[in-house]
């Protein structure tokens, strides 16, 4: 860690739950971030600012006007250019010395499993099911912990994945096909509720990163943004799901 560095991040380096080796583990850790939209732009904008040393943005579409409304990290300037181009001017404007990799095109199985291999942590920050259980799928397969979260209407959730805890999967809490989900383009969905969810999964992001997992393990977080309510859900591991179970 570079003087500079300790002068950045002093405020995370004080606390006794990060301090020197927390804060060195942020910089020498990796993290892949799936999507570019309402939860990735405060999950990475708050991960770039902590310090983190590389981090892998993936989103092949392109910046609509509709999403200025929520993801913050794109500005009007943008409307029509590749979110990951977008995201990774802002991000290094955050903070030029995390090192930023765009992967601006549709993964198939076996790159989104490279790159996931590549990482120290992911964060799904997706918006259909499909991406979400192979991103999971392949977070158990290579024991990379996930973070998954997601908003719509006035609502969130967030569910985290750690390797080797004995604790569930993504896929242990949705376990059928969702073809007919809801999404915000149909239902709506109000911006800081996304930013509430995507700014937790880059909290829940370090706290893995730096050792405390044991706070995180299985707990489903719901929050309702109309009556500002919290909700935790213990979740069991399903012995037969088909993404993490032995069977």
């Amino acid at each position: 860690m570079t003087p500079s560095d300790e002068s950045r991040y002093n405020r995370q380096i004080k606390l006794p739950q990060i301090g020197e080796e927390g804060q060195q583990k942020i910089i020498d850790s990796t993290v892949l971030i799936i999507g570019m939209g309402g939860l990735g732009s405060p999950a990475a904008m708050y991960l770039a600012a902590a310090g983190i040393g590389k981090m892998i943005i993936s989103d092949f579409d392109v910046v609509e006007e509709s999403n200025l409304q929520r993801q913050i990290i794109h500005q009007p300037k943008n409307v029509g250019d590749l979110k990951a181009h977008s995201a990774r001017q802002t991000l290094l404007e955050i903070n030029p010395d995390c090192q930023i990799e765009m992967i601006d095109r549709e993964l198939d199985d076996e790159e989104l499993e490279s790159f996931i291999n590549k990482a120290s942590i992911v964060l799904d920050c997706s918006d259909n099911f499909p991406t979400r259980f192979a991103v999971n799928r392949f977070c158990v397969q290579t024991k990379t912990p996930l973070v998954s979260a997601a908003a719509i209407r006035l609502e969130g959730q967030i569910l985290s994945f750690i390797p080797d805890s004995g604790g569930p999967c993504y896929q242990c809490l949705y376990s059928g096909e969702y073809e007919n989900a809801q999404t915000c383009e149909m239902e709506g969905v109000l911006g800081p509720v996304v930013g509430v969810m995507g700014t937790l999964q880059a909290l829940q992001a370090l706290l893995i990163l730096t050792g405390h997992t044991e706070e995180i393990v299985g707990k489903l977080q719901l929050f309702d943004g109309l009556n500002m309510q919290w909700q935790q859900v213990q979740i069991p591991k399903n012995p037969n799901c088909p993404a993490c179970s032995s069977g």
